[in-house]
């Protein structure tokens, strides 16, 4: 039945998948059945008893408890099969083992933070070792969002002012997608993350220098990656139009107005300080909304930004 799962859900790469799965494809199936037993009983009934002229009586039928029994009986066990599946999945869903690795999450409009158990925090990107339990400690910062990896089954909201959790233990290497499944605002089907399933000696790597894109890729490009991935895509435009921040366009070399009434040359050292502490200077006429990036960013990307900025003349 493999390929009749393939055709129905993504390839897994969770422990949950099997138990989820398998419970997922009996109840499908189970409908099917009786779609087509239910139809086949109609068809049956309606040629059994037609009525075959205009002088035929319909005959008075009264129960019969043998059919009252099967009806009942049968549709009871079905359920408690069903309820005690779903109670075991739920429960080995629930509850993470001891030796599980905690990475606290945070939703904000647009994006995913992660910080792992060292202090190393990042945007939209999660890398996690293979075959290794993993807990996620969910919360937002604004309003619901929904952490949903299709490849492993899991789904769990991160709420305001709350913590919930789930746990997973990836099965096979590979970049995973991660999508926002509750609606959170017009940014919302951008706010995408991607979770790297890593052998143990590259998840070692990244903790020590970061992924390979950040170390090889040039300056520019790795600044527009960090634009596209990092949220900042959701506020600042590079055409000139006006968002939630300052557009991007032209800026280079020109002087912004801060709310302070003073002007500021946007230079290398700007941008650093409106990324590190983006409410030292506010340009005039936008809301000091943007969050500080510090610790979540190494400094190739930053570098990067200011080279990304400059080009977009």
């Amino acid at each position: 039945m493999n390929w009749f799962r393939d055709f129905l859900l993504p390839r897994g790469a969770s422990t949950l998948v099997g138990e989820t799965d398998g419970l997922f494809l009996f109840i499908t199936l189970l409908t099917v059945f009786f779609f087509f037993f239910n139809g086949a009983l109609i068809l049956y009934a309606v040629k059994r008893w037609r009525r075959r002229s205009e002088k035929e009586v319909t005959p008075h039928i009264t129960h019969d408890t043998r059919l009252e029994l099967v009806w009942s009986l049968i549709p009871l066990v079905v359920v408690m099969l069903i309820f005690f599946w779903g109670f075991r999945g739920y429960v080995k869903a629930w509850v993470a083992p001891n030796e599980s690795m905690e990475i606290i999450v945070t939703g904000k409009k647009w994006v995913w933070e992660f910080e792992y158990p060292d202090g190393t925090r990042t945007l939209n990107d999660l890398h996690v070792p293979v075959n290794q339990p993993v807990k996620l400690v969910l919360t937002a910062e604004d309003v619901i969002h929904s952490f949903y990896i299709p490849e492993f089954r899991l789904k769990r909201d991160a709420i305001p002012g709350r913590y919930t959790e789930l746990w997973f233990t990836a099965t096979k290497p590979g970049i995973y997608q991660v999508f926002c499944a509750e609606y959170c605002g017009k940014g919302h089907s951008d706010m995408l993350a991607r979770i790297f399933v890593d052998t143990p000696e590259q998840y070692e790597t990244f903790l020590r220098e970061g992924d390979e894109q950040v170390r090889k890729m040039p300056l520019k490009e790795l600044g527009r990656l960090v634009w596209e991935n990092k949220g900042c895509a959701t506020c600042h435009s590079l055409d000139g139009t006006r968002g939630q921040g300052p557009s991007w366009k032209g800026i280079w070399g020109h002087k912004q107005r801060g709310a302070d009434g003073k002007e500021y040359q946007v230079d290398a050292d700007y941008i650093r300080q409106s990324i590190l502490a983006p409410q030292a200077v506010v340009v005039e006429g936008y809301q000091p909304i943007m969050p500080t990036y510090q610790g979540l960013l190494r400094e190739r990307e930053i570098l990067g930004v200011i080279e990304f900025i400059k080009d977009l003349q």
